[in-house]
């Protein structure tokens, strides 16, 4: 299961004074303990500084790695922000995301080729946000191929069947579960990721839907999630799941993360 820590974006209202000001050990601390609580990857996102996000990422990219040796998502629609993230990256990152937005696809996909990170692809297009299983899966497959044509191996793709908030729709958790098991039939090769906290948005005590929602869809097939790793109660739920349902063999990352002191 792979883990991309959430925590450095500008839209937490302590993100972002901090990039403005660039105050490095602020930034620095943040991608230090989510490295501590087990996350594979920090995503760094300076989406709200709009006019400042190219040299922003860009400072976070080189701000973050001085600092922990984890690689980055970079999380950007923006391609000028990425270009400038993407030529200071040490190894290799994660690019968030792409879709089929024509726009998006065209610009982003040159930056794919060029630098050859794994990448983030949405089952979006510029219709809107999909609401079926059959409209996901028929975007994804676009993705997919395009992708692959393209001469990105199915090992880096990150496919993301997009959360919507079950809040504003009883049936999205049901509808994105049942994605993810479609997805995973049809490509066993590929990663399933999403966005883990949209799926709460708008409701209260949003840990517990965020918690209950993550042990069904790794139950689904997801092994990839945008999560908070300082939530520890969150990860030792996905420590115990992944060796419920057999994806950690004798609980070996189970009993590690117990012995680092980060099960409650």
């Amino acid at each position: 299961m792979l883990i991309i820590g959430e925590r450095i974006n500008t839209s937490r209202k302590q993100i972002e004074p901090a990039v403005v000001k660039r105050d490095a050990a602020f930034i620095q601390e943040e991608a230090r303990k989510q490295k501590e609580a087990g996350a594979d990857f920090i995503d760094v996102n300076c989406g709200t500084l709009v006019e400042e996000e190219p040299a922003g990422l860009a400072w976070l990219v080189q701000t973050v790695q001085a600092e922990v040796d984890t690689p980055l998502s970079l999380d950007s629609p923006n391609p000028a922000a990425l270009q400038k993230a993407l030529a200071v990256h040490k190894g290799k990152p994660i690019v968030n995301s792409i879709s089929m937005e024509k726009q998006r696809y065209s610009q982003l996909l040159p930056l794919l080729q060029e630098y050859k990170p794994a990448v983030v692809a949405l089952s979006m297009g510029d219709e809107g946000l999909p609401n079926t299983v059959e409209e996901r899966y028929e975007l994804g497959s676009r993705l997919v191929d395009g992708l692959v044509s393209a001469g990105i191996s199915l090992s880096d793709i990150y496919l993301d069947p997009l959360v919507r908030p079950v809040g504003t729709d009883p049936q999205a958790g049901v509808t994105l579960l049942k994605t993810i098991k479609r997805f995973r039939e049809t490509w066993p090769e590929i990663h399933i990721i999403c966005g883990l906290s949209n799926i709460s948005y708008g409701m209260p005590v949003r840990r517990l839907i965020n918690q209950s929602f993550l042990v069904l869809a790794i139950q689904a097939g997801l092994d990839a999630a945008i999560l908070d790793p300082l939530d520890q109660q969150l990860m030792g739920l996905l420590y115990a799941t992944r060796f419920l349902v057999g994806e950690d063999e004798y609980g070996v990352d189970y009993l590690q993360a117990f012995r680092s002191g980060r099960l409650e």
